[in-house]
């Protein structure tokens, strides 16, 4: 096999990062600010107690949610739900269809949600004696949106669910210029990504503009928003300038120049996994662990012949540093970087008493560099896999497991050793999230990599395996990607001793997936088109004054 000539982008932030200087909103103010936003959360918490009323609970919950400030009254939500959950108000299920259309979908799509197993059955009530849902409903369009929303929650088999997704849909892309302005941009951003499939962060600052805009916007929960997100953003900003820095010191740009420089677009997958303050040491570890997989994987891919990667991967299967000697200079490095990290998680686990957590790193390194093996060895051969071969190999090479089990050092005590042996046996949760990652990133390089002698992705296995051609591969991948979504929420939803907060890691890869791949498209390779995602969530920040 011949070494790859395959040449990327340059990185485009260059030192942006490297510096951090106090931004307006916490210069000579920090004390008061966070006095402020203690008092707008006091005030919100009492607002929160004080809704009696379903509906507007669970509109306030979803708004909370929304704006990405939920997690500051994470007891009274789950409180509230698990009430409501139990009580669900009777009127919802008279067979009036004007009866809480809009309460009914976010009763069931915040429950679902939460973990929370409730029947779709409920929705029966909005369809005719024809089995369609009735016209009527048009009428009330946020109700529309909520309905669309929840479709999304689905699990394999609820066709009620696929029908209400269709329905409204098609509803909602007719209507849009007839919306208020408010509306029409909700309706929007959902028809491009459903709040279920979005990364949080992304979302809120999607979202917080929109609300401004609002009639009966709540202007104390607009506020405490727009105070909270610029806070973290000052926290990622730290966050960014330590990764950048390890980078640097690093030199991969200079000593490993085949890889992508990519170590800012890909902080987002840290963010993704879990924004709030407290999990500031997670996002750095798993930051430092996206840089060392981008450098593994273009050395598979890229650049190590399939002899000198047989002796890469057996050094990671054995951690043997010695085994190495007879690569080149920038693999040495590759491996030396991968070592110094284990060396890092190994002192941080020590520290917090948990060191049998190394060797559950470990295997997903070793799974990871196994599965890059595999597809280095059919691109040597221009072997094109089945898709159910190839998929078997893709959960692992999408990263998420590898990801995933890392992602947990950062939960404290719930990571328990059952939870890491839970997680390291590729549940049906953790298998849906590598299908999810495998496929969404094939469908976002597959044309370009086709051009390049890249191994065969799932597209070209799919048409090899099932006989159709290259835009009906497409359709049918993406329907394997919306049943892997189904086989998440019915996990998700199923009664299980691993906590909420381990499933939640999971998902919340999925979600970054949905980011990282949308239309089509690698935006983490490509790198110039999450040039305006890295700006709005990393560095500007909400004019508060311009949303009043």
């Amino acid at each position: 096999m011949a070494r790859s000539t395959i040449g990327y982008t340059p990185g485009v932030w260059g030192n942006q990062f490297l510096s951090v200087a106090s931004g307006p909103l916490m210069k000579n103010k920090k004390e008061e600010i966070h006095q402020h936003l203690q008092n707008l959360k006091q005030q919100l918490g009492r607002q929160l107690k004080s809704v009696k009323e379903p509906c507007e609970k669970l509109n306030l919950i979803d708004t909370m949610q929304r704006l990405g400030v939920s997690y500051h009254f994470q007891s009274e939500i789950e409180e509230s739900l698990k009430h409501l959950h139990k009580n669900p108000p009777s009127s919802w299920n008279a067979k009036d269809i004007n009866s809480h259309l809009l309460g009914t979908a976010l009763w069931f799509r915040l429950l679902r949600q939460q973990g929370y197993y409730v029947s779709c059955d409920i929705f029966n009530k909005f369809k005719d004696d024809k089995g369609d849902f009735k016209t009527i409903l048009i009428d009330d369009v946020e109700g529309m949106l909520a309905l669309y929303e929840a479709a999304h929650l689905g699990i394999r088999g609820e066709e009620i669910l696929d029908q209400m997704l269709e329905f409204t849909m098609s509803y909602l892309k007719s209507r849009l210029k007839g919306m208020t302005p408010y509306l029409q941009e909700r309706a929007n951003r959902a028809l491009h990504c459903p709040i279920h499939k979005g990364m949080l962060r992304i979302e809120t600052r999607y979202y917080i503009p929109i609300y401004s805009k609002k009639d009966s916007r709540n202007d104390l929960l607009l506020e405490f928003a727009i105070l909270d997100f610029n806070i973290l953003q000052q926290q990622y900003q730290k966050e960014l300038s330590y990764i950048t820095k390890w980078y640097k010191k690093l030199d991969f740009v200079s000593k490993v120049p085949y890889t992508r420089d990519r170590i800012v677009e890909g902080y987002f997958w840290p963010l993704a996994t879990y924004f709030e303050k407290q999990c500031s040491r997670g996002r750095r570890i798993l930051g430092k662990m996206i840089g060392v997989f981008t450098c593994l994987d273009d050395t598979y891919d890229n650049f190590g012949t399939v002899d000198e990667l047989n002796v890469l991967t057996e050094a990671i299967m054995r951690w043997d540093i010695n085994l190495v000697a007879s690569l080149p200079e920038c693999m040495k490095v590759v491996f030396e970087t991968t070592l110094d990290f284990l060396i890092e998680i190994e002192l941080l686990t020590e520290e917090d008493g948990i060191s049998f957590v190394v060797e559950y790193v470990k295997q997903g390194i070793q799974g990871l560099a196994k599965g890059y093996m595999v597809e280095a060895e059919w691109r040597a051969k221009g072997y094109i896999p089945t898709y159910d071969e190839y998929i078997e190999n893709g959960i692992w090479t999408a990263g998420y497991p590898a990801l995933e089990i890392t992602s947990l050092l950062a939960l404290g005590n719930i990571a328990t050793k059952e939870v890491f042996d839970w997680i390291s046996s590729m549940p049906k949760i953790v298998r849906a999230s590598g299908i999810v990652g495998r496929i969404g990133n094939d469908l976002g390089s597959h044309k370009r990599e086709k051009n390049i002698g890249h191994v065969a992705t799932s597209v070209e296995c799919y048409m090899k395996q099932y006989g159709v051609p290259e835009d009906e591969a497409y359709k049918l991948l993406l329907k394997e990607m919306e049943n892997a979504w189904k086989d998440l929420n019915e996990e998700y939803m199923k009664p299980s001793s691993i906590p909420k907060v381990v499933l939640d890691r999971v998902r919340n890869y999925m979600r970054a997936n949905e980011f990282y791949y949308d239309r089509f498209v690698d935006n983490y390779t490509i790198g110039e088109g999450m040039k305006d995602d890295v700006a709005a969530v990393f560095l500007d920040p909400i004019d508060i004054d311009h949303n009043k």
